[in-house]
């Protein structure tokens, strides 16, 4: 006999409650029982970039659907921390809200922030603060992430050092360090040392990232950006040649790139 379901599942009480159903020893899912935090994480990372599409898309059901999906995970990874005996939901609520009280002291408290980049700054100092009182962070580099996309760790890793001035004067100094690193690209390309090649091509995706914040873009949605444009566009091209009755790869070069010509004059992005 199943256990059965709450019978109000608007409050976060029943989603808990749900969760602990999913994972009991007895009667819960096999599925959920077998998996770990180290199983779990990279859910919780797709299921954040389902958020961030479902808003590039401007759904707003699919918005809803997903941050469902994301505060699941949440709730998920605090079941599994209650159940070791390390914290519960109610620890994590009681974190993060006393994390918000105490980094808006212009909100929550007498001081003054009369920018949002006032508050920007104000915000990384008290982190520091957070930071040194705990012990933690050796290095200013200690705490940024390593599960961070590639393109979007590259931009925080710069982003940290400028603050002590580690830092190009201007985006123009960025243009010459990338024309340096290509021609490093190129020239590991003709030794055809392939490792020498990936550590310069690394190099050239770490510069352009850091270009990337030194005009406030953030790398990853540029670069996604660029992927959904793309995809659309060879869509529009597989859809044009189908209609003519033609398949891609029967098409030269050329005529592939006139089909492209005309995806961009639609104004696909």
């Amino acid at each position: 006999m199943g256990k059965p379901p709450p019978s109000d599942t608007t409050s976060i009480e029943a989603l808990i409650e749900i969760m602990a159903a999913l994972r009991a020893p007895e009667g819960g899912c096999p599925w959920d029982l077998e998996q770990t935090f180290e199983t779990i994480a990279p859910y919780t990372i797709e299921e954040a970039y389902e958020v961030a599409d479902a808003i590039h898309e401007g759904d707003r059901t699919a918005l809803k659907d997903e941050l469902g999906d994301l505060l699941f995970q949440v709730v998920y990874h605090a079941r599994m921390a209650e159940e070791a005996g390390h914290f519960a939901f109610a620890d994590v609520v009681k974190s993060i809200s006393d994390k918000m009280l105490r980094r808006h002291p212009h909100v929550f408290g007498e001081a003054e922030i009369e920018s949002a980049g006032a508050q920007t700054r104000n915000w990384e100092a008290l982190k520091a603060q957070e930071r040194a009182k705990a012990g933690k962070a050796r290095s200013l580099l200690d705490d940024v992430p390593r599960a961070l996309p590639a393109l979007t760790r590259a931009a925080k890793l710069t982003g940290r050092v400028a603050r002590v001035g580690f830092d190009w004067q201007s985006a123009d100094k960025v243009y010459d360090k990338l024309e340096e690193e290509l021609g490093e690209v190129r020239e590991a390309a003709a030794s055809g040392d392939k490792a020498a090649l990936k550590d310069e091509l690394g190099d050239v995706l770490f510069v352009a990232a850091n270009l990337c914040r030194k005009y406030g873009v953030d790398p990853e949605a540029a670069l996604a950006g660029t992927n959904r444009k793309f995809a659309a566009r060879f869509a529009y091209m597989e859809r044009a040649a189908a209609k003519a009755g033609q398949r891609l790869e029967d098409l030269s070069l050329e005529d592939m790139d006139a089909l492209w010509e005309a995806a961009k004059a639609e104004g696909l992005k």
